[in-house]
């Protein structure tokens, strides 16, 4: 687990790894509800792959993002 907390707390720009998957994820999980809602809404068209394509993203993120959060306290 010592590479995990080490990957976790690698510093970008001066902020941790875990922290922009976090973000990416809280960003991803927004954009697959609002390609649902342009789309129901008619506001625009999208085709349904792509809001499974970015659920598929947003689950590998976010597990991602939970399994370096568990391996901090681990």
């Amino acid at each position: 687990m010592g590479f995990l907390q080490d990957v976790a707390y690698t510093s970008i720009i001066g902020f941790p790894v875990i922290g922009y998957l976090g973000i990416i994820s809280y960003l991803l999980l927004l954009a697959t509800a609002l390609v649902m809602v342009l789309t129901r809404r008619k506001i625009v068209k999208i085709k349904p792959k792509v809001h499974f394509r970015l659920a598929y993203t947003t689950v590998i993120i976010a597990s991602l993002h939970g399994l370096l959060a568990i391996s901090i306290y681990v």
